[in-house]
């Protein structure tokens, strides 16, 4: 496996590192990582097709961007890779709204399956997806398991629109999904949150998929607004910093949900993924230094089941993590340098969702303002 990393910023393009003998024409994946404003100004994709002709290319926005152990904001980071081993296949596809999310999964699972599929990328507008529905339907039409990872876009702390591309432009409304091929290619992943929660189990008791209604049987909207007080005038930008915790049954681990947007009107809530009727929901609030920890036990956990040395590492964090953390960002950023050492090209970015599996031999899932990592290395 050979890299280039390269940044731009300031209108100027810069190499950052790449491996000794790298090719351009060689590299199959080029991953773009950019702010939202400077993607719509610029011809990212024309520039780097230029550069990379034969390579898959996928370029979507974030809320910061990760380059080696670095967190950069409204700049473009661009990870191209030449596996020496493997094979990579993207499929594209159009989604409208939250009720489109299983049957796009199922498009991306049944278009890149295949006998040799080491794992798939999934790369999600991050505003009109229901994630858990994306996420457990691709991983449904899989003939066997393997690990699904990715992330939804990310548009700052805006909220506005999110844009993602592969072998084009990136636009509103799109779904990619990255196939990785080949028996030689290892991968390993780890997530974690670091979130406190505190106060007591609630029972969701109005929902439809990730529209969630009434907890407790009182407007969730209103009991929302209540537990953040004063933040309640920032919603739903502010909701990131209190997530909820979600138990789907009483056995089930929980999982983390925060607001894509609300409805003043209905006094509902629209999540990144599904809150079923029935659940348990927890709030949830912030420790800074468990949220650096947490990252640190994702990096090592992906290390221990990888049984390799990295040789690409792709972090995604949740832009509630990076709203807290606030100057302390980039220490979630390295640790994991820390415990992967020196070799390791690293990119990566904040999302406005995470997907991951949970463990060893589980499917991958959506997770919210937690940081998943996943290191990929070729036997």
């Amino acid at each position: 496996m050979k890299i280039r990393q390269s940044r731009f910023s300031a209108n100027n393009w810069e190499t950052v590192s790449e491996s000794p003998d790298f090719l351009a024409e060689k590299a199959q994946l080029v991953l773009a990582f950019g702010g939202r404003k400077l993607l719509e100004t610029i011809d990212a994709y024309g520039y780097l097709r230029e550069i990379y002709p034969n390579a898959q290319i996928v370029i979507n926005s974030t809320s910061g961007e990760i380059l080696a152990d670095k967190v950069y904001d409204d700049t473009l980071v661009v990870t191209s890779v030449w596996f020496e081993k493997s094979m990579v296949r993207t499929v594209q596809f159009d989604i409208s709204n939250h009720k489109d999310s299983g049957r796009v999964g199922e498009q991306v699972a049944q278009a890149l399956d295949g006998e040799e599929l080491a794992g798939i990328i999934l790369i999600s507008d991050g505003g009109v997806v229901n994630g858990s529905e994306l996420t457990g339907a691709a991983n449904r039409c899989l003939n066997r398991l393997v690990p699904v990872i990715g992330g939804l876009a990310g548009d700052a702390d805006r909220f506005e629109r999110t844009l993602v591309g592969a072998n084009q432009n990136p636009e509103s409304g799109k779904v990619v999904g990255i196939g990785l091929y080949g028996q030689e290619l290892k991968i390993g992943h780890g997530t974690m949150g670091g979130w406190d929660v505190f106060g007591p189990e609630r029972e969701v008791t109005k929902s439809t998929y990730n529209e969630l209604y009434q907890i407790d049987d009182r407007s969730a909207l209103d009991l929302y607004k209540d537990y953040l007080g004063k933040y309640a005038e920032g919603l739903p930008g502010t909701a990131l910093l209190f997530p909820l915790s979600i138990k789907i049954t009483p056995e089930s681990r929980p999982l983390v949900r925060t607001i894509l947007s609300i409805d003043e009107s209905a006094k509902s809530m629209t999540f990144a993924g599904d809150i079923p009727e029935g659940s348990t929901v927890r709030f949830m609030r912030p420790n800074l230094d468990r949220l650096v920890e947490a990252s640190a036990t994702a990096a090592q956990n992906s290390l221990t089941q990888l049984g390799a040395t990295p040789e690409l590492a792709l972090l995604i964090s949740c832009v509630g993590r990076k709203l807290v953390l606030g100057q302390r960002t980039e220490e979630e950023v390295e640790v994991a340098r820390g415990i992967f050492g020196s070799k390791p090209c690293m990119t990566g970015f904040y999302s406005y969702g995470e997907i991951a599996p949970a463990g060893p031999n589980s499917p991958g899932e959506l997770h919210n303002q937690t940081m998943t990592i996943t290191i990929f290395s070729e036997q």
